[in-house]
């Protein structure tokens, strides 16, 4: 008796529409905003290389498949991007070289 009144449905149910959603977009733009935001403010940066190397400095120049990183007292280095595993902010701004502190571009005239 009870088997004739439950029909039981042998197709699959339909596909779950949160997944035949998009995966998200490799480029973001975040990256360069980043990388221009350390350039601009002199961070010191260490960087991690995907050979295990690490090495120091603060981001000069970049592109879109490469930095210059600017080390003091060493010379500078150019680094692919596809060779970074990490960059990551050493928490002091790079103290520069030749300060003005307001005294002008010390062009004066003599007098």
């Amino acid at each position: 008796m009870g088997f004739a009144s439950k029909i039981v449905s042998m197709t699959p149910p339909p596909p779950n529409r949160r997944r035949s959603k998009m995966p998200p977009p490799g480029e973001t733009g975040q990256e360069a905003l980043y990388l221009r935001s350390l350039s601009d403010r002199q961070v010191i940066v260490t960087i991690k290389l995907r050979d295990g190397e690490t090495v120091r400095g603060w981001i000069e120049y970049f592109d879109d498949s490469m930095l210059r990183l600017t080390r003091e007292n060493q010379p500078n280095l150019f680094i692919y991007k596809n060779q970074i595993r990490t960059i990551s902010e050493a928490g002091r701004r790079r103290t520069p070289r030749y300060e003005n502190n307001g005294a002008g571009s010390g062009r004066e005239a003599a007098s």
